[in-house]
């Protein structure tokens, strides 16, 4: 595996850290005293630092160094969790995407340099004056793959100084092999009036992180290893985790300090926790035996979870996974040419074969598709921040509420739905909820509320963002709209089209434009990400309660089941989801009754359009068509086709660059014959003829 491709693991698994660890900082945030979540925040802390270190960001190790320090010592109760403390975590966190995405960026910014000197005064870090050569040094030390600590003992003859050679030098130059520290030791020396000057009574012991080797080692000694108690033993060769360091008693069972029997006699010796616990009164065996029974229920269970979790999660790049969906795409396409085939041949054999082949392809296509759906909540998560910080910066208490967070849909999905949330999340904390001195006289609690909803409803997932600010005026908002324009001065609209004017093009109702909002150029975007998305959007206000925003969005984009409708000989393909029903329809005899383009369906006024007459198609229609009645925003659409052949698994493909242009076309499928079928953009069109 080459560097760049570890450099790229490393960033991945430091984005999903980086997640994790801003959610552990803003639970922190409302309750500082847990030190669960404080372990959490260490830890991430130390493995982006260490991690970020071995894969060449030095940058990453560099700010985050202090960070960490200071939560060792929260964790050890030495520093106190503050509001300071959590906004520059926060912030670190933001500067540490950065430096992953530009890997030069140097930690030398004014707002990194005050991150680390915030942490470093809090954790009473004197910052290295390291020379720049001296460190980058280090760093390439740190970055060889032969890194190993060895532990030097070097004891050299009492009249070493006497054949002209000065033990300090043969150590300094051992510590020059790589980092180093050093400790002399004074077991052996005599009482002062015993001393001869001329004698060394010092030996040294050299802890040497190197990536050199023992012979290299001992190749320094090599004029006086004969006469000298010289020992080289590896202690570290950095294969393990921090977690598999020795223990003190073990590292002095290996000098040879002290002896295993009597270390184990120590041992037993040291009273538990618990022992000293009903000795003193203060509880029964029982409860002891009742807490231990506990701990160990709950440390057997997460040890079994986390085997069980390693061994089933697999981490696989998502290009892997889409070139798989476009495979599962070819052979659903190519298992509907075998079936048109066998039914054309009316080969019995061939039938039993074609099912069989239609069977074991749909369940690879679900269990396909199954693996790129993610939980909604790793999403949902983002916002708290967004929340956080811009209810702060314009003097709001608002806090968010999810729920849902588990509910899955496809990761392209996901993937194209954060901005539509964050406009319409910003939205909400800007125009939505009130200040608290606004909300408290009109009654409400001064702490406004944003709620992110997300269920499954069918093959689609709905997704509500809800508010309990101040609703939207539909007065204003109508002032508006006739004042540019968008309706007539007479016009009277009833609430829900009142509300979908603020989907228009630079429509605002903000006086003033700022950091947040005002220019209007955010709701148009919205509903044109999520219209191409193939989903809805829909909105309901109470003027004084608060609004709620719904937004219906399909599981999946990449095969969907479609209705396979013909006009003009050409094969067109609407998707099912939006479908209510099919009705015929008798072109002569609605001509006959009106020439307004309306059908009654079970006392109902539905509006139509001719896709023939929309497409231009060649030919005549024929006498009896087709209505395929979908709802877009609620109301209830007819579409008249020449014919409907069925529903049909629709594998879809783009247009390429050629038919970029084609507004009303969202893509093509490929059919089991061969032919092309193109999908109708049924939005654009009840747009356009709108």
């Amino acid at each position: 595996m080459s560097a760049d491709v570890h450099q790229e693991v490393f960033i991945q698994e430091a984005t999903e850290l980086l997640q994790e660890l801003e959610q552990s900082l803003l639970e922190l945030e409302d309750d500082t005293l847990n030190m669960d979540l404080v372990a959490r925040v260490f830890r991430a802390m130390h493995t982006i630092k260490g991690s970020g270190a071995m894969f060449g960001f030095e940058n990453i190790a560099a700010l985050v160094h202090s960070i960490e320090t200071a939560y060792d010592l929260v964790r050890n109760g030495k520093l106190d969790i503050t509001k300071p403390m959590l906004d520059y975590s926060l912030k670190s966190c933001d500067i540490i995407r950065e430096m992953l995405g530009d890997p030069s960026m140097k930690a030398d910014s004014p707002l990194a340099m005050e991150i680390v000197a915030f942490f470093s005064e809090a954790g009473g870090i004197k910052q290295p004056q390291q020379k720049p050569k001296e460190k980058e040094q280090e760093n390439k030390l740190l970055k060889s793959s032969n890194l190993k600590t060895y532990r030097v003992t070097f004891r050299a003859p009492q009249d070493i100084l006497l054949s002209g050679i000065n033990p300090e030098l043969l150590v300094k130059e051992v510590a020059e092999l790589g980092e180093a520290s050093i400790s002399a030791q004074t077991t052996y020396m005599p009482e002062l009036g015993e001393m001869e000057a001329e004698k060394c009574y010092t030996f040294w012991e050299i802890i040497l992180t190197t990536d050199k080797t023992e012979n290299d080692i001992r190749d320094i000694f090599i004029f006086v290893e004969d006469d000298s108690d010289l020992k080289v033993t590896l202690i570290d060769d950095f294969t393990g985790g921090s977690e598999n360091l020795k223990k003190i008693g073990e590292i002095l069972v290996e000098k040879g300090d002290i002896s295993q029997d009597a270390l184990m006699g120590l041992m037993q010796e040291r009273k538990m926790f618990g022992e000293i616990l009903i000795e003193k009164g203060l509880i029964t065996k029982e409860a002891l035996d009742s807490a231990l029974n506990e701990q160990l229920h709950v440390r057997q269970i997460r040890d079994q979870k986390a085997v069980v979790e390693n061994i089933s999660s697999v981490r696989v790049p998502s290009e892997k996974l889409d070139f798989l969906v476009d495979l599962v795409g070819e052979l659903v396409t190519v298992q509907a040419r075998l079936g048109q085939i066998a039914v054309q041949e009316n080969n019995q054999e061939m039938l039993k074969v074609a099912e069989e082949v239609e069977r074991l392809v749909w369940e690879l296509r679900d269990n396909t598709m199954s693996i790129r759906m993610l939980e909604i909540g790793s999403t949902f998560s983002k916002f708290k921040r967004l929340v956080r910080d811009l209810s702060a910066e314009l003097g709001k208490e608002i806090e968010l509420i999810v729920h849902g967070g588990e509910t899955e849909i496809d990761k392209t999905v996901i993937e194209k739905l954060g901005d539509p949330l964050v406009h319409l999340i910003r939205n909400s904390i800007d125009h939505g909820i009130e200040t608290p001195q606004e909300r408290v006289a009109a009654g409400k609690p001064a702490k406004g509320h944003i709620t992110l909803t997300a269920t499954h409803s069918g093959g689609s997932v709905l997704i509500e963002i809800s508010d309990d600010g101040k609703g939207i005026n539909k007065e204003a908002v109508l002032k508006k709209a006739r004042a540019n324009g968008i309706v007539s001065e007479t016009a009277e609209l009833p609430d829900k089209e009142v509300f979908e004017l603020i989907f228009a093009s630079g429509f605002s109702t903000a006086e003033t434009i700022s950091s947040v909002s005002g220019r209007g150029v955010g709701m148009d975007v919205v509903r044109r990400n999520i219209e191409s998305l193939r989903g809805t959007i829909d909105i309901t206000s109470t003027q004084g309660k608060g609004t709620t925003i719904t937004l219906k969005l399909p599981l999946t984009l990449a095969i969907i089941d479609g209705l396979l409708v013909v006009i003009g000989g050409q094969f067109y393909i609407i998707p099912l989801s939006l479908v209510n029903e099919c009705i015929e329809f008798n072109a002569a005899k609605n001509r006959s009754s009106s020439g307004r383009r309306i059908i009654m369906v079970r006392n109902e006024i539905v509006p139509y359009v001719f896709l023939r007459d929309f497409f231009q198609a060649e030919g005549e229609a024929p006498e009896i068509q087709q209505i395929v009645i979908i709802e877009i925003d609620g109301r209830r659409v007819g579409f008249v086709v020449d014919s409907v052949v069925g529903d049909h698994q629709t594998v879809i493909k783009s247009l390429g660059k050629a038919f970029k242009d084609i507004e009303c076309i969202s893509g093509a499928s490929v059919l089991g014959d061969g032919s092309v079928a193109l999908i109708v953009d049924v939005f654009k069109i009840y747009t356009e003829i709108e």
